[in-house]
């Protein structure tokens, strides 16, 4: 009888571990690491040789430390990732954490003024996702004149004087988002006519993403016939794709931001062109993950987006501790479609299920 019961408590726990593992709840106990990532040295020199490494955090931190954290916005599911992973993270390692978010791209003055805030009031460390890329470099050097730590993430900055990198290239994400289409289409091969959606002018990671398209599509039958910049909100995006296709009717792609791989589905659907326009995001986020389950999305390339944000975290508390960091890292790229959309990692990309926009960890 007692065996009986063993048995039965043991089905019952692993029947619970099952579920949690394929309803993708995250905790903030998960074990997360290691995690496969490449580093740069020398650091902030997206050009630097790359060296790949397994990352691992810290297990708790030393004091319960207070970081603030800015986003350029909270607007888009890509944001609500990486906004998870700093959550998680801090939970994790016992630290509070404020998020700020300056409500788009076109708001530097308030990304600016949050962030002087935030160190106004005790910041220990600022972690920044960054509207421009050159103008927070004088806050940046200020807030380290102070002796508080300034992580970059995600978007990238210029300045000298951060104190760490988590971010990766996205000249490369928009380069393996050209090469996949440029391997449907090589040089010689069916001509295709490509819409092209970089994002918001100005911000680093946009300048980057489109460059490295170019190089991914040089010399293939690739043509790109518009090239449309804008905020990533949804109706913004929207917008740039019904303008296309009003003056492209005979384009073959819609590549660009994830809003705007999301927003063309509805679109694409409502006037019957989901057969014949095939659309590409060069970012991942849960509409993307949707979109190529459903085979309405082609592909997109994933930067483990959480991950990021987990990493950025750790290196804080590391640096505010004392304790040897990573100074520029980011997760190994790689391409989502139809072959790998139900084995990749989904927690190092998106959030856990159920997961809202959360502004502190006290």
């Amino acid at each position: 009888m007692k065996k009986n019961i063993t048995l039965q408590a043991t089905k019952i726990v692993s029947t619970a571990a099952l579920v949690l593992a394929t309803t993708g709840m995250n905790f903030a106990a998960e074990v997360w690491y290691p995690f496969p990532v490449e580093e740069w040295t020398p650091a902030f020199d997206m050009t630097s040789p790359r060296t790949s490494i397994e990352y691992k955090p810290l297990e708790k931190a030393e004091k319960k430390w207070d970081i603030c954290v800015s986003f350029p916005h909270m607007k888009d599911a890509y944001w609500s990732a990486v906004n998870y992973g700093v959550v998680d993270e801090s939970k994790r390692l016992g630290v509070k954490m404020q998020l700020v978010e300056a409500g788009g791209y076109t708001n530097l003055s308030k990304q600016i003024s949050q962030i002087e805030d935030c160190v106004a009031g005790g910041a220990d460390a600022v972690v920044i996702g960054a509207i421009s890329n050159e103008g927070l470099n004088n806050l940046v050097k200020e807030v380290r004149g102070k002796g508080v730590p300034v992580i970059d993430i995600i978007n990238g900055m210029s300045s000298p004087d951060l104190s760490a990198k988590s971010l990766v290239s996205f000249g490369e994400m928009g380069a393996q988002t050209g090469e996949y289409i440029s391997k449907l289409h090589p040089a010689g091969g069916k001509p295709a006519k490509v819409a092209w959606f970089p994002g918001p002018p100005g911000a680093a990671w946009v300048e980057a993403g489109n460059s490295g398209f170019q190089k991914g599509i040089k010399g293939s039958a690739i043509e790109v016939v518009e090239t449309k910049y804008g905020d990533t909100g949804k109706e913004v995006q929207l917008k740039l794709v019904e303008d296309t296709l009003e003056a492209h009717p005979d384009i073959d792609y819609i590549v660009g931001t994830a809003v705007t791989a999301e927003a063309a589905v509805g679109l694409l659907r409502s006037r019957g062109l989901l057969d014949k326009i095939k659309i590409v995001s060069y970012y991942f986020t849960p509409g993307v993950y949707q979109g190529i389950k459903r085979g309405q999305i082609l592909a997109a390339p994933t930067d483990s987006t959480v991950i990021q944000g987990r990493i950025a975290i750790d290196q804080a508390v590391r640096i505010l501790e004392k304790k040897p960091y990573k100074k520029h890292v980011g997760p190994k790229l790689y391409v989502i479609d139809k072959l790998n959309i139900e084995t990749f990692d989904r927690n190092s990309a998106l959030a856990a299920d159920g997961f809202k926009p959360t502004f502190s960890v006290k």
